[in-house]
């Protein structure tokens, strides 16, 4: 197969973004989460005549990696405080770039509904990170510096915002179903290193790698 994907799903303070940028790095491939929010930001306050401008540079070189790997790369937890607010063509521009990704280049791309967008690929593994609440906890507490009390008010209010997220943008599918995936895995059993070894094995089986 000429490229594949792996698509995270996971509860926060899981470890599941860190398992898909060790898992990217192991295959030398890109991983992608928040600068595809970010260029699909940027994309949706474009004005029409711009908007159209972009996308066709977009077309003439064939995928937006190369606008996604130009923009900064976050390296720190981002937790939703806020309830979640429907933005249908923010949305709209995500699926454009996370379909046009899968068509073009092997990568991981975590959450965005990702697992949901491409279902159905031939070409796509997907997989749900999760862990017990103390394990989260004690890893938003060490990653983000903060007491015990704002871990557990910073996890439900994400994991919250995230379930929102999935069940409007899927019509109605539950985040956590484990039938939306190939894989779901408990990061504190398993442990970070060994999920990433555990996919790598799951895309030999596979014949991606």
């Amino acid at each position: 197969m000429d490229n594949y994907v792996i698509t995270f799903a996971r509860g926060f303070g899981s470890g599941g973004k860190e398992i898909a940028s060790k898992l990217a790095a192991g295959l030398g491939i890109h991983c992608y989460e928040n600068r595809i929010l970010t260029l699909a930001s940027q994309m949706s306050g474009l004005d029409e005549k711009l908007f159209q401008e972009v996308n066709e540079k977009i077309r003439a070189n064939g995928s937006f990696a190369s606008l996604l790997r130009g923009l900064p790369r976050s390296r720190q937890y981002i937790s939703r405080n806020e309830k979640f607010i429907s933005d249908d063509k923010l949305f709209e521009y995500q699926k454009q770039i996370i379909e046009n990704l899968a068509d073009t280049e092997s990568c991981c791309i975590v959450g965005k509904c990702a697992d949901y967008i491409l279902r159905g690929r031939a070409n796509v593994v997907s997989v749900y990170i999760e862990a017990p609440r103390a394990f989260c906890v004690e890893r938003t507490m060490e990653h983000m510096g903060v007491t015990e009390e704002v871990a557990h008010a910073t996890i439900a209010h994400t994991d919250a915002y995230r379930a929102d997220y999935y069940k409007y943008y899927t019509h109605g599918n539950s985040w956590t179903n484990p039938v939306n995936y190939d894989f779901t895995l408990n990061s504190e059993r398993v442990g970070v290193d060994n999920c990433v070894k555990l996919l790598q094995s799951y895309l030999k089986i596979k014949g991606f790698i």
